[in-house]
């Protein structure tokens, strides 16, 4: 047990140093309460003590995604936010996140599901909270139908889909805010005058006021390491794209069958003058 304490710790270290807007904002158990009670306006007992943060580091690498996971009276609340870009692949995430949660229960409540005794567990309410345009997007979505053509498979998983609304809950407004930043981004680029704007414009409209009236140094700082980070992927996946597209160019010039010029044009990734240089090192190993 002292492992698995020491493990959290370090978990939620790590998360501290790297987190994202949506953890840090519901990690407060004041907001996350108030997103509680937008889910169960009729549950009138809840209060912050009665919730335990569950939030558990990705399942499956070592980057944080925007997953929250809960623990209400006898409910596994599991909250998964999609960025703008649609993808049935949420319910993966879902479906692990969900695993990954109920494994780590058994372990801080000491069941053993190996032994005959049944083990006692949580209700799970799955969310998918999408941060994009809502248009012909269902309201549900499950794996069945999803992945396996409605067939009645031995494993299904089930979200609710929570979109843009006219409603004036915290959900909604975490959801604007993402949609301001991300009109930011559009005239701003990735850049600081982007997340100031962002604030900005979410303070005077109502948005999240408290929460970035009260921290609005960590805003910026996380939504910045948000940005550093997306451009090292960037950057990666361009040295990536440049080193297959070296290796495509360099087969061809071994063929001979086709000029520079040809190539060049093939592969609009190299200059004429890298490939003379590559042309160059080629002829001096043969």
């Amino acid at each position: 047990m002292q492992d698995y304490t020491k493990q959290t710790q370090e978990i939620i270290a790590k998360r501290t140093a790297k987190n994202s807007i949506f953890l840090d904002l519901f990690q407060n158990k004041s907001y996350l309460l108030k997103l509680y009670k937008t889910l169960h306006p009729e549950d009138t007992t809840a209060t912050e003590d009665s919730l335990s943060n569950i939030t558990i580091e990705n399942v499956l690498t070592d980057n944080l995604y925007n997953d929250l996971g809960f623990v209400v009276g006898n409910k596994l609340m599991i909250l998964i936010e999609a960025q703008s870009t649609w993808t049935m692949n949420i319910l993966v995430r879902v479906l692990l996140y969900l695993a990954q949660s109920y494994h780590e229960y058994f372990l801080r409540t000491s069941q053993n599901y190996y032994k005959s005794k049944k083990v006692k567990m949580l209700k799970p309410e799955l969310y998918v909270i999408y941060t994009g345009n809502k248009g012909r997007k269902p309201d549900k979505i499950s794996l069945s139908k999803e992945f396996f053509g409605g067939e009645d498979i031995d494993i299904e998983v089930k979200a609710k889909v929570i979109y843009e609304n006219d409603k004036d809950d915290i959900i909604n407004q975490y959801i604007i805010f993402c949609k301001v930043f991300n009109e930011q981004t559009k005239q701003h680029g990735m850049t600081q005058k982007a997340v100031t704007e962002t604030i900005r414009i979410c303070k005077d409209q109502n948005i999240l006021k408290e929460y970035l009236l009260n921290r609005e140094k960590e805003v910026v700082t996380i939504m910045m390491n948000l940005f550093d980070e997306e451009q090292i992927i960037k950057s990666f996946i361009k040295s990536e794209r440049h080193d297959e597209a070296r290796e495509t160019a360099e087969r061809l010039i071994k063929k001979g069958k086709m000029t520079l010029e040809d190539i060049a044009e093939c592969i609009p990734a190299l200059s004429i003058d890298e490939l003379r240089e590559l042309e160059s090192e080629i002829m001096q190993l043969a």
